[in-house]
């Protein structure tokens, strides 16, 4: 059922002179060269909210919704069941966001384009075939410089912090916001889509903002990010998902 709204979050610091995304792989609208303006319309395209997190039930239904979409979209159907997931599951934890799975997806595509890996890789258990860690942020040309936060547990490197995961994380963003995504009391991982979705939908949803309005969408997505291309190329991609999911 597609009844929410398609909204924008994104993760870590990116490379300012990086190229924009190609155009998704499904019809994209127009890339808005400003923030919208109060009353604009917000692309929409969401799930009904559970009670709790979703149950055996709700896994069938979600599974059933993903491999529909997944055919309209392109994107994996085990990739669009854990953003379906992180909605529902934020819309119980907290109503007032209206996160939508399509601005995750359409991080992932934005993130899969620049860090260069494999959504389809992604196995049956969530987590990707190998691990994605983006080259370190040492403050070389066009690079920030981020220092080592979490002694290279995350990232392998005790000098330099690296965005990690299916969803570019910070290794200090993802301590602040990690959460296991099937509630079976294990770690977090950066590199299971499930916990990299749910995680990235509790970073979004942190600010307070009702991303359901154009205001709060673009309040949110600049505090996390403050490059207008970043935020412009996620937009083009969560918009044409969500058109897409709801063609006949």
């Amino acid at each position: 059922m597609v009844t929410g709204v398609v909204l924008l979050v994104t993760i870590g610091v990116r490379n300012p002179d990086a190229p924009a995304a190609a155009p998704p792989v499904q019809p994209a609208l127009a890339i808005p060269e400003q923030r919208p303006q109060p009353g604009a319309e917000a692309p929409r395209a969401g799930l009904a909210a559970p009670v709790d997190r979703p149950q055996a039930s709700d896994r069938v239904e979600l599974d059933a919704w993903a491999a529909r979409v997944a055919d309209k979209t392109h994107i994996p159907a085990r990739v669009l069941s854990a953003y379906g997931r992180a909605e529902m599951w934020m819309q119980r934890q907290k109503p007032t966001c209206h996160l939508s799975w399509a601005t995750l997806a359409g991080i992932g595509r934005v993130e899969n384009e620049r860090g260069e890996f494999d959504l389809a890789a992604i196995g049956a258990n969530g987590r990707v075939a190998k691990p994605v860690v983006g080259p370190p942020l040492d403050g070389s040309p066009g690079v920030p410089a981020v220092h080592d936060s979490d002694g290279g547990k995350l990232d392998g490197d005790k000098s330099w912090d690296h965005l990690i995961g299916p969803m570019q994380f910070l290794p200090s963003t993802w301590k602040k916001y990690q959460e296991r995504a099937n509630g079976d009391g294990g770690a977090p991982d950066p590199q299971n889509i499930d916990d990299a979705a749910f995680t990235a939908a509790r970073f979004l949803c942190s600010g307070g903002d009702d991303l359901g309005t154009p205001a709060g969408w673009w309040r949110a997505i600049l505090f996390y990010n403050q490059a207008l291309a970043y935020g412009q190329d996620v937009f083009s991609a969560a918009d044409a998902y969500a058109e897409a999911s709801v063609a006949p």
